[in-house]
């Protein structure tokens, strides 16, 4: 069976406020065909997102000028839970767009990679609750009325939930609990990944217009040759922690993690499972799949 894929880029994401390198920054990890068409794999570590979205925009350039058709695996969500956009007030048929252009709008992101991450959640914060609520932490000196430094109370049956489908799913199935987009800081927040990663996707769109974002653009099904067409580059959440690691001799943790990524979605292609992956293993509700393909999205390969 003929790959889907000929290229698998992962991206782990960072929200930092300054250049930074090493631990806990943005890594690239590309598997990509060599001059034998052997996939081999290249790590990169750009010290700002704005160097992040040049070298992706270079990558799949060079991917795309050769052939290929590229999977690129984000590890934050590509949705926030069902209401949100509701909650924003913000128009459009599809609130998981109207979402990504309020943030395209509102997100300021420097090329030094100082952002306004904290006070845009602040001011959405003012917007669905006019108080500290949903987002939350920040440091003492970002705090505002309308953000705290810690969570300040629990969602209830009349709030947005605090979690997604997806992430409800992990949680039953594999015993892991990923974090809320909602958490803004600390140890493991992905909610200043979300803020600050959903414009920059968009941003690589306007160079890429064959450049589709599952499961918004492409069915939460089955994908093959007939469902790809026209598409040449895939962009979907991945979540690290559902693949185990092996961290060479001479790489850290984040090289490690890209790179197995990568690996993983490729073996499974090569054996013709990863079409299937594509359809998730959940078994869904119509109402459920209507939240995860209209707002949520859905982490790939589970």
């Amino acid at each position: 069976m003929a790959r889907l894929f000929d290229s698998y880029v992962m991206v782990d994401w960072s929200a930092a406020s300054k250049p930074a390198t090493g631990a806990d920054s943005i890594w690239i990890g590309a598997l990509t065909p060599d001059s034998r068409l052997k996939l081999a794999f290249k790590a990169s570590n750009p010290a700002t997102r704005a160097k992040a979205i040049e070298e992706l925009t270079d990558l799949l350039g060079r991917c795309l000028k050769r052939g290929d058709r590229v999977l690129v695996g984000m590890d934050f969500p590509m949705g926030f839970t069902t209401g949100t956009a509701a909650a924003l007030k913000l128009k459009g048929e599809a609130p998981w767009r109207a979402t990504r252009d309020f943030l395209l709008k509102e997100m300021k992101d420097k090329p030094d990679n100082s952002n306004n991450r904290f006070a845009l959640a602040a001011r959405m914060n003012r917007l669905i609750s006019e108080g500290p609520f949903p987002f939350w932490g920040c440091s003492k000196k970002d705090e505002l009325t309308t953000l705290a430094m810690k969570k300040t109370r629990e969602h209830g049956p009349k709030d947005i939930p605090e979690f997604r489908v997806t992430e409800d799913h992990v949680a039953e199935t594999r015993k892991l609990r990923p974090q809320p987009v909602w958490k803004i800081a600390y140890a493991g927040a992905v909610g200043g990944q979300t803020l600050t990663g959903l414009p920059a996707v968009e941003r690589l769109r306007t160079n890429f217009p064959a450049m589709k974002i599952w499961p918004f653009e492409l069915p939460l099904a089955r994908l093959d040759e007939e469902a790809l067409t026209g598409t040449r580059i895939v962009v979907a959440e991945t979540y690290p922690q559902l693949v185990a690691k092996q961290i060479g001799a001479s790489e850290i943790r984040d090289e490690a993690q890209v790179r197995t990524m990568a690996e993983w979605f490729a073996e499974r292609d090569a054996n013709g499972k990863l079409s299937q992956i594509f359809a998730t293993e959940a078994k869904l509700t119509d109402a459920q799949k209507d939240a995860v393909t209209r707002e949520e999205g859905w982490i790939l390969g589970i």
